[in-house]
């Protein structure tokens, strides 16, 4: 006569099962999100550029915010965004630069003090257009698209954040490029290079099915020759 299973063992078993499960839909869905970051990487490292002269021509530089001190002094991962796009925009690379940051706080605004440092490097105040809702990343695609009918742009920001922002650009419709806008060694980089795993991840999510609106309003196209 077979003998029954206790409570106690059943119990065990089944807590047993549903770890294995849970290991295994971990496994699996690490793997996936593996496979989705390094293929983000992948394709931003063939339309990312290093060197000035090397990238396309393009209307635009949309220019991604970072921060901005006290006082109205760019933050030095900042500056340096600025710096390269004043420099595709002297090279003749781009016609208009797109300032896009955050102002959602009367006594903080990225791109104010954005295009103020462009206007002392001498870009005229006439090629230098403004968002003041370009609170992340996907709002600053978002609206570039949407609200600025851009189409084609250089996109400025450091290399630890270019595949994320050429992916979700291209995600709304924009064919873009990108900029290394790395001029030094910063601080924080392994901090930097860490959390944009997560959110490239996240960045994937909203693009392909969550689809979050930002601020918006009415449209502002960018005019140039």
């Amino acid at each position: 006569m077979k003998k029954r299973m206790s409570a106690g063992r059943r119990l065990t078993l089944a807590a047993r099962n549903l770890a294995l499960a849970a290991a295994g839909l971990a496994i699996v869905g690490g793997l996936a999100a593996w496979i989705i970051i390094v293929t983000i990487r992948h394709a931003a490292a063939e339309r990312s550029y290093q060197r000035i002269e090397d990238a396309p021509a393009r209307p635009i530089a949309i220019v991604f915010g970072a921060g901005v001190w006290p006082g109205g002094q760019l933050s030095n991962v900042l500056a340096d965004r600025v710096e390269t796009a004043v420099a595709l925009y002297r090279a003749g690379k781009v016609r208009k630069l797109l300032m896009t940051g955050d102002n959602r706080f009367a006594w903080y605004n990225e791109p104010g003090a954005m295009g103020e440092y462009a206007e002392q490097r001498g870009v005229p105040a006439a090629d230098i257009v403004y968002d003041y809702a370009g609170r992340r990343t996907y709002d600053s695609c978002y609206r570039a698209r949407h609200i600025f009918g851009v189409e084609s742009a250089i996109l400025v920001t450091q290399a630890y954040h270019l595949p994320r922002a050429l992916y979700t650009c291209r995600q709304m419709g924009i064919d873009a490029v990108g900029i290394a806008a790395d001029r030094q060694a910063y601080q924080y980089i392994r901090r930097f290079r860490l959390r944009e795993l997560p959110a490239l991840l996240v960045a994937w999510f909203e693009t392909n099915f969550l689809h979050p609106l930002p601020v918006l309003g009415d449209p502002i196209p960018i005019a140039y020759d």
